[in-house]
């Protein structure tokens, strides 16, 4: 058996193993992962509106985080599950409903995948994408959003080679990691934000992983914005921190720009009609 075959053998048993212990338990990768943290349990969804304190700085309340967060997670489920099933989350029975003006996705497709263990990894990275928005939605109850409009071909790439899927893959890790890292200390509810540190805490391991595959088989990516720090061979450091290991913080405007595609945009890019929620006309 080479490496290949031994690292898909690995990864294979490792995600039986997984469903099955999920399964038995009734309960989400995202809660095995330590999201289902006390007061968020599935027969307390309402509980994120029915506690929520007065607006914080901004105005911004814990469940308008949320819902920016929402909006990120149905952008990457939706190109993570349409790059490994051709398809959405909506046929996997996911719910997409709620607040908010709902839209199709558009421009996914199945991508082609040269390299068996990217394609492996990819599997993985769709199923903790669809937990992500599973959790959230049970996280905000009534306040739920719909699925907005997407373009998943936004940047006109994503699905034809292993280096495209790997560009817009590492734009998104990088972008979600920094947007949860801004909005931690915007976050008052101590159990919602043990919640986003385990959500942040697996995208990093999402982007650490990502970013390898891209130094290993030198895929040249493109800045985001002026923060971004670029991995290998267009950049200089293997990890997306600054020179303190931090992750960098970005907030909810400087995330919006790059998912819209420019600076001040109300809408556009990957959102072509905007995000949905609160937050999407106080930034």
């Amino acid at each position: 058996m080479d490496l290949v075959d031994e690292v898909r053998a690995l990864a294979e048993e490792r995600a039986v193993s997984r469903r099955a212990l999920l399964g038995g338990l009734g309960i989400g990768a995202a809660a095995a992962a330590g999201l289902a943290l006390p007061g968020y349990a599935s027969s307390q969804v309402e509980t994120v509106a029915q506690r929520e304190p007065a607006p914080g700085p901004g105005g911004l309340t814990d469940a308008d985080i949320l819902t920016l967060a929402l909006n990120l997670e149905y952008l990457e489920a939706e190109f993570y599950t349409y790059a490994v099933t051709g398809q959405g989350i909506e046929a996997l029975g996911i719910g997409i409903d709620g607040t908010g003006t709902p839209g199709p996705t558009t421009g996914g497709r199945k991508a082609s995948f040269s390299d068996p263990v990217l394609a492996r990894v990819a599997e993985e990275l769709a199923f903790d994408e669809q937990q992500h928005v599973k959790l959230l939605r049970q996280a905000l109850g009534s306040a739920v959003i719909a699925k907005p409009a997407l373009d998943l071909n936004a940047l006109g790439l994503g699905f034809g080679s292993d280096a495209e899927y790997l560009t817009v893959g590492r734009a998104m890790e990088d972008t979600g990691i920094t947007a949860y890292r801004g909005a931690a200390p915007l976050i008052r509810d101590k159990n919602l934000l043990g919640t986003a540190a385990g959500i942040l805490a697996d995208e990093a391991y999402h982007m650490g992983n990502v970013r390898l595959f891209i130094a290993q088989k030198g895929v040249r990516v493109q800045p985001v914005d002026a923060k971004d720090i670029l991995p290998p061979p267009a950049g200089r450091k293997f990890f997306g921190v600054d020179d303190r290991a931090l992750a960098l913080a970005r907030t909810p405007r400087e995330v919006l720009d790059i998912v819209y595609g420019a600076p001040g945009a109300s809408k556009g890019g990957f959102f072509p009609n905007g995000i949905n929620g609160r937050i999407a006309s106080m930034v």
